[in-house]
């Protein structure tokens, strides 16, 4: 018996085409993703830059300002009570300083305190129209602050019954009353209670008095609300009483003399 030997099958040879394109791409597609990439790296180093940058300006702001409010209180705080014009030179100095941190630096932190007390400067430099713009300016750009905003309305009233102003300075006490957080709340309805008191309306004044001692029984100024309370009882009291009826006028003796 003869026996063949087997020739194994010769495999195909690979598409030269199909291999060059698969070189090409093993080689060569990492590079299409390299400029996106660069240009993705490249957004974040600017963007970083940039964050950076306004880290920094902020920072100096921040710093320049706490500056301009230590002057600020060196001018304001030094020992001169006893002459005046070194005390209007202080009050000046101070201001100047307290405007330049409102107007270079609004956004750092010391600028809400600092127009808050420019405000105060000019009420105590008797300039009391811009002393009412710069409450007003405050209020409206930091009202998020409800305790200091209270403050500040409370202070704007004052001004507006220094102005003659009283209808000004009503609503700015109620606006008091009218936001939540403030904590002044009943020194506002005290003062509110008084004005309608020195406008003689009784009725009101007591309203005002009342609601202060019901919800602040606590507070400074319900003892003195609980007096007025009583002094406004005691004369609706005694208004409300008839008037004696005063006696009639004594006739005069007649003077005639004898007939002898």
């Amino acid at each position: 018996m003869s026996y063949r030997i087997k020739v194994p099958a010769k495999t195909l040879p690979i598409d030269e085409a199909h291999m060059m394109s698969w070189v090409d791409q093993t080689l060569h597609g990492p590079q299409n993703y390299v400029r996106p990439l660069l240009v993705g790296l490249g957004v974040l180093v600017l963007a970083a830059a940039v964050v950076g940058g306004v880290f920094y300006v902020d920072r100096q702001a921040v710093e320049k300002a706490q500056e301009l409010e230590r002057e600020a209180m060196r001018f304001l705080t030094a020992p001169s009570a006893n002459d005046p014009q070194k005390v209007d030179h202080a009050i000046k100095e101070a201001t100047a300083r307290y405007r330049q941190i409102v107007d270079q630096y609004p956004r750092t932190p010391m600028a809400p305190l600092a127009l808050y007390h420019l405000a105060n400067m000019l009420v105590q430099a008797n300039d009391l129209s811009a002393a009412v713009e710069a409450y007003q300016r405050f209020l409206s750009s930091y009202s998020s602050n409800p305790s200091l905003a209270g403050l500040v309305q409370q202070r704007l009233a004052y001004v507006y019954l220094l102005k003659g102003d009283r209808e000004q300075a009503v609503k700015a006490l109620s606006s008091i009353l009218e936001t939540p957080g403030t904590l002044n709340r009943d020194q506002a309805l005290f003062e509110l209670a008084r004005l309608e008191e020195s406008q003689s309306r009784t009725e009101a004044a007591g309203a005002r008095y009342q609601e202060l001692i019901k919800t602040y029984p606590n507070s400074p100024f319900t003892s003195e609300a609980t007096i007025r309370t009583k002094i406004m009882d005691v004369k609706k009291s005694q208004e409300s009483m008839p008037a004696s009826t005063s006696p009639a006028p004594a006739t005069p003796s007649s003077t005639g003399k004898k007939n002898p």
